[in-house]
């Protein structure tokens, strides 16, 4: 009992998903998590409690937009207790259902945490108290990530949430500041802008969630300036103070200025941070960066030949998405079969309302590495699905390169962006061009046209846009 071929420690999206695998290759397994059953902060208190929420959200902002139509609905009444339950219960379908996955494959699942003693042994603590040590031939770490706080601001108040305390739906705010307007802040922001709270959001980049094409962002951040309170760009928070009945928050702009406003809440959300810390690393030769990260190859495996790490702890992208596939690519390594992680596109989706999704190169890295390529926009304006969803400030964009019509990125900008996006990703998987989208006959009237469409655009043939023939 005390020994164990591989060791999974962390069960969210990489490390249930490792453990499944290995146990269908016919490994031995013992997977270590705090939680009742597998699931992590992604089914715990991350995507998926959080969709539940974007979608009762899409619903109210549907209802009140529907007038324009013809379709007066009265004003939504909530009851935020039942809403609660039912997002609980989203949450508890999907993790119970992985308890029972792994029952039937027959998986050592321990409730506790794990510490590295040396390169092949692990402390275990037990939820019930039981300390023990277990002994692995080989490790994948999963521990995943914890959101980050202020640096230089530490606050104790009932009235600073991180991610997590949002999800928990507790009351809803009259006012809220979001600090951070990447996307967990302006999904959140959406969430409580449509159960009635007055949202601000501050970020100190120049324009909100950094990272995307600004072609992109300009579109949410049209509609979300008619939606929220007030959105602040390059501006700081420079201080924290804890009042009875809310926040004060210290700004400092980009002029030098500064002011100072009060909220009923405040939620940070700056991003995460890998949780590397206190679980024994330094007690083997596993490698970190300064940001936390341990350090990997493209087989996931760390500078310890018997330790692996796969998803957030091991670098960027933090996806869940991402995790699962290095879980694939590490358990295939330590079954003995060639495996490598090299995606060419690794989908990114940032479920507000439009929704952003992107994938392979983007706009902004193909100007930043100067890497020649030709840029396609299809205006959603143009699209009779979009014209019937009255959602029509949309678009769709192929990265091209000009020499052999490879299709490098995609990015989607609309309503279902999000599931949009997985044509692309295999489209660039597959090293398709834009002949292929253009000849792949899509169904009509729909959003997926829009593809098309873009890649018939390269040729000058777009049917919906005029645009004259590329010259070459």
């Amino acid at each position: 009992m005390n020994k164990t071929h591989l060791a999974v420690v962390g069960a969210g999206p990489g490390g249930y998903a490792a453990a499944f695998l290995a146990a269908d290759l016919g490994l031995e397994i013992t997977l270590i998590d705090p939680e009742i059953n597998p699931g992590g902060v992604c089914l715990y208190r991350g995507c998926i409690p959080s969709k539940a929420l974007l979608h009762a959200a899409k619903l109210i902002n549907e209802t009140q937009e529907a007038g324009k139509w013809g379709l007066n609905y009265k004003k939504p009444e909530i009851d935020l207790d039942k809403l609660r339950s039912w997002k609980t219960k989203v949450v508890d379908q999907l993790t119970g259902g992985l308890g029972q996955l792994i029952k039937q494959r027959k998986i050592r699942y321990i409730r506790g945490r794990a510490v590295y003693l040396d390169n092949h042994t692990l402390e275990i603590t037990e939820n019930s108290g039981g300390k023990y040590n277990l002994e692995f031939d080989y490790s994948i770490l999963a521990t995943g990530s914890r959101p980050a706080d202020i640096p230089g601001i530490n606050i104790d108040s009932p009235h600073v949430l991180n991610s997590t305390g949002a999800l928990d739906l507790k009351e809803i705010p009259e006012k809220m500041l979001i600090i951070g307007a990447g996307y967990i802040g302006l999904e959140m922001g959406t969430v409580y802008h449509a159960l009635g709270t007055r949202i601000s959001v501050v970020e100190m980049m120049p324009g909100i969630l950094p990272g995307a094409d600004r072609d992109l962002t300009r579109v949410l951040e049209k509609r979300i300036s008619g939606q929220f309170e007030e959105i602040m760009l390059n501006t700081k928070v420079t201080g924290l103070k804890a009042l009875e009945d809310g926040v004060k928050v210290s700004f400092k702009l980009d002029d030098d200025t500064t002011k100072e406003q009060k909220f009923d809440k405040v939620l940070i959300s700056i991003g995460r941070k890998p949780i590397s810390g206190n679980i024994g690393l330094e007690n083997t030769r596993v490698e970190i960066d300064s940001r936390g990260f341990v350090q990997v190859d493209q087989q996931g495996r760390t500078a310890e030949a018997s330790i692996f790490a796969i998803g957030d702890i091991a670098g960027e992208p933090m996806l869940a998405h991402k995790a699962s596939h290095e879980a694939r690519t590490a358990v295939e390594v330590i079954a003995g079969h060639k495996a490598v992680f090299e995606p060419r596109a690794i989908p990114a989706v940032v479920f507000t309302d439009p929704e952003i999704a992107w994938a392979g190169l983007t706009e902004t890295e193909a100007k930043e590495k100067n890497i020649n390529v030709e840029v396609y926009r299809f205006p959603w304006a143009a699209s009779g699905r979009a014209l019937t969803l009255d959602r029509t400030e949309g678009l769709t964009k192929l990265i091209v390169n000009p020499e052999n019509e490879q299709i490098l990125g995609m990015a989607v900008v609309g309503s279902g962006a999000g599931e949009l996006i997985a044509e692309g990703v295999l489209a660039i998987e597959m090293a398709a061009n834009v002949t292929d989208l253009k000849l792949t006959i899509h169904p009509h009237p729909t959003l997926s046209e829009t593809i098309m469409e873009t890649a018939e655009m390269f040729f000058g043939t777009s049917t919906h846009v005029y645009r004259p023939k590329r010259k070459k």
